[in-house]
């Protein structure tokens, strides 16, 4: 239940400001109230809700809080991927490799696969470092890196200078180039910022 309705909104799925009734939720769910007032806490607490008169709201987030998020990110993923380039497997590269060659092959109007294979391709260079306390770090900050209303803001140009990020980035895995891995990351991370500030 807290992972659906946290994924549904770091997916851009539940809009900012989006109410969230406990009662509606429960039913819709066809579950308990007990395990919905629960997830709803929990997403309090990781500041992703806020309350209203009738319960929750899915919270708004202001372009600083945006920014200061991907800050972290940056350095958290970028390091993340340092760690890869000294850890990932022949099996991690592959599939690395694999969800690369997806994306290449997308249609760039095609907003849910361009966020599906995009956190595809991160989540494996964050699970290649084999560092779960770093996992729950990135997960807990900039999570609305890329998503949907990112996604609508770039260009199929912009798309195409994410893809040659990630190449950059896949390369630099493969050589074990722990320093190039993490400067490559970084640069994505602060390139796709950017696209969100300038909207």
């Amino acid at each position: 239940m807290f992972d659906r309705v946290r994924q549904a909104i770091i997916a851009g799925e539940l809009r900012p400001n989006e109410p969230l009734i406990e009662a509606d939720i429960a039913e819709r769910l066809g579950v308990s109230r007990t395990p919905v007032r629960e997830s709803l806490q929990r997403l309090a607490a990781a500041g992703l809700i806020v309350p209203r008169k009738r319960g929750w709201a899915v919270r708004e987030f202001s372009l600083e809080d945006l920014t200061l998020n991907a800050e972290v990110r940056a350095a958290l993923e970028g390091f993340a991927a340092g760690l890869a380039a000294q850890r990932a497997t022949a099996d991690d590269l592959a599939q690395l490799f694999a969800i690369h060659a997806e994306r290449l092959a997308l249609d760039p109007q095609d907003e849910k696969a361009r966020v599906r294979t995009n956190r595809a391709f991160h989540d494996a260079v964050i699970a290649a470092a084999r560092n779960p306390k770093l996992v729950d770090a990135i997960d807990a900050t900039g999570l609305f890196y890329f998503n949907g209303d990112v996604v609508r803001m770039s260009s199929a140009e912009q798309m195409a200078q994410g893809n040659a990020d990630h190449a950059l980035i896949l390369e630099a895995l493969a050589a074990r180039d722990a320093t190039a891995a993490e400067r490559h990351m970084r640069a994505h991370i602060e390139r796709t910022t950017r696209i969100i500030r300038s909207r």
